[in-house]
């Protein structure tokens, strides 16, 4: 089954303009950071959300029902758990073994078949965290998340926050190629 074209971005910082690209030490995350990745679901990927999660709500995949019932007038749109399923993707490729823990979301514009998206994942907070003396540290993120459309930062899909559980705040070197 083919996913579509995927591309985690590489680490942004929207707080300042220092870039971590220039840097032959590894990027660390820090609050501020911003990680972003463009996708454009398909008709495909859709059908196999609906297939494994039991979603067959016909506005995914029926346009004349989307469009007449739902009231979606460009036709059949993206199951929102499909594009926020994007946060933790993002996570887990740039911090392998991270533990996502926690995610609020707000739904607020659909997402048409086809159309391209941004998600991204902004650091808010991050503290360290250990279990026991002889555990290794791990490290507590609270992240913004959004979903917008292309480049469009006004116009939010969605909205929301997520925590997640961090083994190491060094950036994978994989998960910055485009």
């Amino acid at each position: 089954m083919h996913l579509g074209r995927r591309a985690i971005l590489p680490l942004v910082r929207t707080t300042s303009t220092t870039s971590t690209a220039a840097s032959s030490q590894p990027a660390v995350l820090t609050v501020g950071h911003a990680l972003r990745e463009r996708r454009r679901f398909t008709e495909a990927d859709v059908a196999a959300y609906a297939a494994v999660s039991g979603d067959r709500n016909p506005v995914h995949l029926d346009d004349a029902v989307a469009r007449e019932l739902g009231g979606f007038h460009r036709g059949r749109v993206v199951h929102g758990m499909l594009l926020a399923s994007l946060f933790p993707s993002i996570i887990a490729a740039c911090f392998p073994g991270a533990v996502y823990a926690s995610q609020t979301l707000k739904f607020a514009t659909p997402v048409y078949v086809g159309d391209d998206v941004v998600a991204e994942v902004q650091a808010l907070h991050i503290r360290a965290a250990t279990a026991n003396s002889s555990a290794a540290s791990r490290y507590v993120v609270k992240f913004a998340t959004k979903c917008f459309m292309d480049e469009e930062e006004g116009s939010h899909a969605i909205q929301g926050e997520a925590m997640a559980v961090l083994p190491t705040l060094e950036l994978s070197s994989e998960s910055t190629t485009d």
